[in-house]
Protein backbone atom coordinates (compact mmCIF):
# COMPACT_ATOMS: atom_id res chain seq x y z
CA UNK A 1 0.00 0.00 0.00
CA UNK A 2 1.48 3.35 -1.04
CA UNK A 3 2.27 6.06 1.55
CA UNK A 4 -0.10 8.46 -0.26
CA UNK A 5 -3.01 6.05 0.19
CA UNK A 6 -2.23 5.60 3.87
CA UNK A 7 -2.03 9.38 4.30
CA UNK A 8 -5.38 9.96 2.56
CA UNK A 9 -7.05 7.23 4.63
CA UNK A 10 -5.72 8.63 7.92
CA UNK A 11 -6.68 12.18 6.92
CA UNK A 12 -10.23 11.11 6.09
CA UNK A 13 -10.54 9.18 9.35
CA UNK A 14 -9.21 12.15 11.34
CA UNK A 15 -11.67 14.48 9.62
CA UNK A 16 -14.62 12.26 10.52
CA UNK A 17 -13.46 11.88 14.14
CA UNK A 18 -13.15 15.68 14.48
CA UNK A 19 -16.65 16.20 13.08
CA UNK A 20 -18.13 13.71 15.54
CA UNK A 21 -16.15 15.12 18.48
CA UNK A 22 -17.07 18.77 17.76
CA UNK A 23 -20.77 18.05 17.27
CA UNK A 24 -22.86 19.89 19.90
CA UNK A 25 -24.80 17.79 22.36
CA UNK A 26 -28.59 17.71 22.55
CA UNK A 27 -28.60 19.94 25.65
CA UNK A 28 -26.35 22.50 23.95
CA UNK A 29 -28.57 22.61 20.88
CA UNK A 30 -31.69 22.98 23.04
CA UNK A 31 -30.03 25.81 24.99
CA UNK A 32 -29.04 27.62 21.78
CA UNK A 33 -32.57 27.29 20.43
CA UNK A 34 -34.00 28.65 23.69
CA UNK A 35 -31.63 31.63 23.64
CA UNK A 36 -32.58 32.45 20.04
CA UNK A 37 -36.27 32.29 20.94
CA UNK A 38 -35.78 34.64 23.92
CA UNK A 39 -33.75 37.04 21.75
CA UNK A 40 -36.44 37.18 19.05
CA UNK A 41 -39.18 37.65 21.64
CA UNK A 42 -37.33 40.52 23.36
CA UNK A 43 -36.55 42.40 20.15
CA UNK A 44 -39.90 41.72 18.48
CA UNK A 45 -38.14 40.47 15.37
CA UNK A 46 -39.82 37.90 13.15
CA UNK A 47 -37.73 35.26 11.51
CA UNK A 48 -38.93 35.07 7.91
CA UNK A 49 -37.38 31.66 7.51
CA UNK A 50 -39.55 30.21 10.26
CA UNK A 51 -41.78 27.44 9.01
CA UNK A 52 -44.53 25.58 10.87
CA UNK A 53 -43.66 22.43 8.95
CA UNK A 54 -41.07 20.10 10.42
CA UNK A 55 -37.79 20.26 8.53
CA UNK A 56 -35.75 17.07 8.41
CA UNK A 57 -32.07 17.95 8.81
CA UNK A 58 -29.53 16.02 6.77
CA UNK A 59 -26.87 16.56 9.43
CA UNK A 60 -26.66 17.78 13.02
CA UNK A 61 -23.90 20.21 12.01
CA UNK A 62 -25.49 23.39 10.58
CA UNK A 63 -22.85 24.29 7.97
CA UNK A 64 -22.59 20.68 6.82
CA UNK A 65 -26.38 20.46 6.61
CA UNK A 66 -26.47 23.59 4.40
CA UNK A 67 -23.80 22.06 2.16
CA UNK A 68 -25.59 18.72 1.89
CA UNK A 69 -28.88 20.44 1.04
CA UNK A 70 -27.31 21.39 -2.30
CA UNK A 71 -26.89 17.73 -3.34
CA UNK A 72 -30.19 16.23 -4.61
CA UNK A 73 -29.16 12.59 -4.11
CA UNK A 74 -28.70 13.18 -0.37
CA UNK A 75 -32.34 14.18 -0.10
CA UNK A 76 -33.22 10.79 -1.60
CA UNK A 77 -31.13 9.18 1.14
CA UNK A 78 -33.23 11.08 3.67
CA UNK A 79 -36.30 9.58 2.02
CA UNK A 80 -34.76 6.11 2.46
CA UNK A 81 -34.10 6.77 6.15
CA UNK A 82 -37.70 7.90 6.63
CA UNK A 83 -39.09 4.81 4.94
CA UNK A 84 -36.82 2.57 7.02
CA UNK A 85 -37.93 4.45 10.18
CA UNK A 86 -34.31 4.99 11.15
CA UNK A 87 -33.06 7.56 13.65
CA UNK A 88 -29.88 8.13 11.67
CA UNK A 89 -29.20 11.31 9.76
CA UNK A 90 -27.82 11.43 6.24
CA UNK A 91 -24.57 12.81 7.61
CA UNK A 92 -24.23 9.88 10.01
CA UNK A 93 -24.97 7.40 7.23
CA UNK A 94 -22.51 8.89 4.74
CA UNK A 95 -19.69 9.45 7.26
CA UNK A 96 -20.12 5.96 8.75
CA UNK A 97 -20.04 4.34 5.32
CA UNK A 98 -16.91 6.29 4.36
CA UNK A 99 -15.15 5.27 7.58
CA UNK A 100 -16.02 1.61 7.01
CA UNK A 101 -14.90 1.78 3.38
CA UNK A 102 -11.56 3.44 4.24
CA UNK A 103 -10.79 1.03 7.09
CA UNK A 104 -11.75 -2.03 5.03
CA UNK A 105 -9.65 -0.86 2.08
CA UNK A 106 -6.69 -0.24 4.37
CA UNK A 107 -6.95 -3.66 6.03
CA UNK A 108 -7.55 -5.50 2.76
CA UNK A 109 -4.53 -3.87 1.14
CA UNK A 110 -2.26 -6.03 3.31
CA UNK A 111 -3.63 -9.23 1.73
CA UNK A 112 -4.94 -8.17 -1.66
CA UNK A 113 -2.37 -8.26 -4.48
CA UNK A 114 -3.67 -5.06 -6.11
CA UNK A 115 -5.20 -1.87 -4.81
CA UNK A 116 -8.26 -2.41 -7.04
CA UNK A 117 -9.20 -5.61 -5.22
CA UNK A 118 -8.71 -3.88 -1.87
CA UNK A 119 -10.90 -1.03 -3.09
CA UNK A 120 -13.63 -3.49 -4.10
CA UNK A 121 -13.54 -4.97 -0.61
CA UNK A 122 -13.78 -1.47 0.88
CA UNK A 123 -16.77 -0.57 -1.30
CA UNK A 124 -18.53 -3.80 -0.31
CA UNK A 125 -17.97 -3.15 3.40
CA UNK A 126 -18.96 0.52 3.04
CA UNK A 127 -22.25 -0.56 1.47
CA UNK A 128 -23.25 -2.57 4.56
CA UNK A 129 -25.16 0.35 6.22
CA UNK A 130 -27.10 0.92 2.98
CA UNK A 131 -27.90 -2.78 2.71
CA UNK A 132 -29.13 -2.75 6.32
CA UNK A 133 -31.41 0.22 5.61
CA UNK A 134 -32.82 -1.37 2.46
CA UNK A 135 -33.53 -4.58 4.39
CA UNK A 136 -35.17 -2.63 7.22
CA UNK A 137 -37.22 -0.66 4.68
CA UNK A 138 -38.30 -3.88 2.95
CA UNK A 139 -39.31 -5.49 6.26
CA UNK A 140 -41.30 -2.43 7.33
CA UNK A 141 -43.15 -2.14 4.01
CA UNK A 142 -43.91 -5.85 4.02
CA UNK A 143 -45.34 -5.60 7.53
CA UNK A 144 -47.39 -2.59 6.43
CA UNK A 145 -48.74 -4.56 3.48
CA UNK A 146 -49.76 -7.45 5.71
CA UNK A 147 -51.72 -5.18 8.07
CA UNK A 148 -53.32 -3.01 5.38
CA UNK A 149 -56.42 -5.20 4.68
CA UNK A 150 -57.38 -5.22 8.38
CA UNK A 151 -56.78 -1.47 8.47
CA UNK A 152 -59.13 -0.93 5.52
CA UNK A 153 -61.77 -3.10 7.22
CA UNK A 154 -61.48 -0.95 10.34
CA UNK A 155 -61.97 2.22 8.28
CA UNK A 156 -64.99 0.70 6.49
CA UNK A 157 -66.63 -0.25 9.80
CA UNK A 158 -66.01 3.25 11.16
CA UNK A 159 -67.63 4.79 8.09
CA UNK A 160 -70.68 2.54 8.45
CA UNK A 161 -70.96 3.60 12.10
CA UNK A 162 -71.31 7.23 10.98
CA UNK A 163 -67.74 8.49 11.35
CA UNK A 164 -66.12 10.76 8.80
CA UNK A 165 -63.05 9.75 6.81
CA UNK A 166 -60.91 11.94 9.10
CA UNK A 167 -62.31 10.23 12.20
CA UNK A 168 -61.68 6.81 10.67
CA UNK A 169 -58.06 7.77 10.02
CA UNK A 170 -57.74 8.89 13.65
CA UNK A 171 -59.24 5.58 14.75
CA UNK A 172 -56.62 3.65 12.76
CA UNK A 173 -53.89 5.84 14.25
CA UNK A 174 -55.03 5.08 17.81
CA UNK A 175 -56.09 1.43 17.49
CA UNK A 176 -53.95 0.10 14.64
CA UNK A 177 -50.67 -1.79 14.84
CA UNK A 178 -47.27 -0.53 13.84
CA UNK A 179 -46.15 0.60 11.32
CA UNK A 180 -49.67 1.36 10.02
CA UNK A 181 -50.62 3.37 13.11
CA UNK A 182 -47.67 5.73 12.90
CA UNK A 183 -48.20 6.46 9.19
CA UNK A 184 -51.92 7.16 9.61
CA UNK A 185 -51.17 9.22 12.70
CA UNK A 186 -48.93 11.38 10.56
CA UNK A 187 -51.75 11.77 8.00
CA UNK A 188 -54.13 12.83 10.78
CA UNK A 189 -51.61 15.30 12.23
CA UNK A 190 -50.97 16.84 8.81
CA UNK A 191 -54.69 17.44 8.45
CA UNK A 192 -54.85 19.02 11.89
CA UNK A 193 -52.15 21.45 10.83
CA UNK A 194 -54.26 22.52 7.86
CA UNK A 195 -52.96 20.35 5.05
CA UNK A 196 -55.77 19.24 2.68
CA UNK A 197 -56.78 15.60 2.74
CA UNK A 198 -55.57 15.13 -0.83
CA UNK A 199 -52.06 16.32 0.01
CA UNK A 200 -51.91 14.27 3.20
CA UNK A 201 -52.97 11.09 1.41
CA UNK A 202 -50.53 11.71 -1.45
CA UNK A 203 -47.77 12.13 1.14
CA UNK A 204 -48.78 8.75 2.59
CA UNK A 205 -48.49 7.14 -0.85
CA UNK A 206 -45.05 8.74 -1.25
CA UNK A 207 -43.79 7.51 2.13
CA UNK A 208 -45.17 4.00 1.62
CA UNK A 209 -44.48 3.19 -2.06
CA UNK A 210 -46.48 -0.03 -2.42
CA UNK A 211 -49.34 -0.57 -4.93
CA UNK A 212 -51.91 -1.45 -2.25
CA UNK A 213 -51.49 1.93 -0.56
CA UNK A 214 -51.87 3.64 -3.92
CA UNK A 215 -55.13 1.72 -4.43
CA UNK A 216 -56.40 2.94 -1.04
CA UNK A 217 -55.36 6.55 -1.66
CA UNK A 218 -56.94 6.55 -5.12
CA UNK A 219 -60.21 5.12 -3.78
CA UNK A 220 -60.45 7.74 -1.03
CA UNK A 221 -59.61 10.68 -3.28
CA UNK A 222 -61.95 9.59 -6.08
CA UNK A 223 -64.81 9.11 -3.63
CA UNK A 224 -64.19 12.52 -2.08
CA UNK A 225 -64.39 14.22 -5.49
CA UNK A 226 -67.22 12.22 -7.07
CA UNK A 227 -69.15 10.85 -4.07
CA UNK A 228 -70.43 7.33 -3.54
CA UNK A 229 -70.38 4.62 -0.91
CA UNK A 230 -66.80 4.71 0.36
CA UNK A 231 -67.36 1.83 2.79
CA UNK A 232 -68.30 -0.49 -0.05
CA UNK A 233 -65.32 0.68 -2.10
CA UNK A 234 -63.00 -0.02 0.82
CA UNK A 235 -64.46 -3.51 1.27
CA UNK A 236 -63.73 -4.33 -2.36
CA UNK A 237 -60.24 -2.83 -2.08
CA UNK A 238 -59.52 -4.98 0.99
CA UNK A 239 -60.72 -8.10 -0.86
CA UNK A 240 -58.47 -7.32 -3.85
CA UNK A 241 -55.46 -6.69 -1.59
CA UNK A 242 -55.99 -9.99 0.24
CA UNK A 243 -56.24 -11.86 -3.06
CA UNK A 244 -53.05 -10.22 -4.36
CA UNK A 245 -51.27 -11.07 -1.13
CA UNK A 246 -52.39 -14.72 -1.41
CA UNK A 247 -51.19 -14.95 -5.02
CA UNK A 248 -47.87 -13.37 -4.08
CA UNK A 249 -47.42 -15.97 -1.34
CA UNK A 250 -48.03 -18.78 -3.83
CA UNK A 251 -45.52 -17.26 -6.26
CA UNK A 252 -42.91 -17.06 -3.50
CA UNK A 253 -43.42 -20.77 -2.88
CA UNK A 254 -43.09 -21.58 -6.59
CA UNK A 255 -39.95 -19.44 -7.00
CA UNK A 256 -38.29 -20.56 -3.74
CA UNK A 257 -36.01 -22.98 -5.58
CA UNK A 258 -34.83 -20.28 -7.97
CA UNK A 259 -34.13 -17.82 -5.14
CA UNK A 260 -32.29 -20.46 -3.12
CA UNK A 261 -30.23 -21.40 -6.19
CA UNK A 262 -29.28 -17.77 -6.68
CA UNK A 263 -28.12 -17.36 -3.08
CA UNK A 264 -26.09 -20.59 -3.22
CA UNK A 265 -24.43 -19.70 -6.51
CA UNK A 266 -23.61 -16.23 -5.23
CA UNK A 267 -22.16 -17.31 -1.89
CA UNK A 268 -20.46 -20.61 -2.79
CA UNK A 269 -17.37 -19.12 -4.53
CA UNK A 270 -16.59 -16.84 -1.58
CA UNK A 271 -17.19 -19.65 0.93
CA UNK A 272 -14.89 -22.01 -0.96
CA UNK A 273 -12.25 -19.30 -1.35
CA UNK A 274 -12.14 -18.69 2.42
CA UNK A 275 -12.22 -22.40 3.21
CA UNK A 276 -9.39 -23.30 0.81
CA UNK A 277 -7.39 -20.33 2.02
CA UNK A 278 -7.65 -21.64 5.58
CA UNK A 279 -6.78 -25.23 4.66
CA UNK A 280 -3.94 -24.41 2.26
CA UNK A 281 -2.96 -20.71 2.00
CA UNK A 282 -0.55 -21.37 -0.90
CA UNK A 283 -3.17 -23.10 -3.06
CA UNK A 284 -4.82 -19.87 -4.28
CA UNK A 285 -1.78 -17.61 -4.23
CA UNK A 286 -1.19 -17.91 -7.96
CA UNK A 287 -4.75 -16.74 -8.60
CA UNK A 288 -4.12 -13.58 -6.60
CA UNK A 289 -0.58 -12.82 -7.76
CA UNK A 290 -0.67 -13.76 -11.44
CA UNK A 291 -2.03 -10.99 -13.76
CA UNK A 292 -4.19 -13.49 -15.63
CA UNK A 293 -5.66 -14.72 -12.35
CA UNK A 294 -6.48 -11.17 -11.30
CA UNK A 295 -8.30 -10.56 -14.58
CA UNK A 296 -10.22 -13.79 -14.08
CA UNK A 297 -11.32 -12.55 -10.66
CA UNK A 298 -12.66 -9.32 -12.16
CA UNK A 299 -14.47 -11.21 -14.90
CA UNK A 300 -15.89 -13.70 -12.41
CA UNK A 301 -17.27 -10.95 -10.14
CA UNK A 302 -18.83 -9.21 -13.13
CA UNK A 303 -20.46 -12.42 -14.37
CA UNK A 304 -21.77 -13.18 -10.87
CA UNK A 305 -23.41 -9.74 -10.68
CA UNK A 306 -24.91 -10.24 -14.14
CA UNK A 307 -26.18 -13.72 -13.23
CA UNK A 308 -27.76 -12.47 -10.01
CA UNK A 309 -29.54 -9.71 -11.92
CA UNK A 310 -30.87 -12.20 -14.50
CA UNK A 311 -32.10 -14.62 -11.81
CA UNK A 312 -33.85 -11.76 -10.01
CA UNK A 313 -35.60 -10.71 -13.21
CA UNK A 314 -36.75 -14.26 -13.85
CA UNK A 315 -38.29 -14.81 -10.41
CA UNK A 316 -39.64 -11.26 -9.96
CA UNK A 317 -43.23 -11.78 -11.16
CA UNK A 318 -45.57 -8.83 -10.80
CA UNK A 319 -49.02 -9.51 -9.38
Amino acid sequence: MSPLTVFMALMGLTFVVLIVAMRPSESEKALQQRLRTIEHASTGAVDEATDILRQEALSDIPWLNDLMEQVPILRRLQHLLTQAESTWTVGTLVSGSLVLAVLATWLASYRAPTFLLALLVGVAVGAIPFAYLFFKRWSRLRRFEELLPDTIDLMARALRAGHTITSSIEMVASEGSEPVASEFRRVFEEQNFGLPLREAMLNLADRVPIPDVQFLVTAILVQKETGGNLAEVLDKAAAVIRERFRLRGQLRVYTAQGRLTGWILAGLPFFMFVLLNIVNPNYERILLTDPVGQKLIYVGIGLMVLGGWVIRKVIDIKV
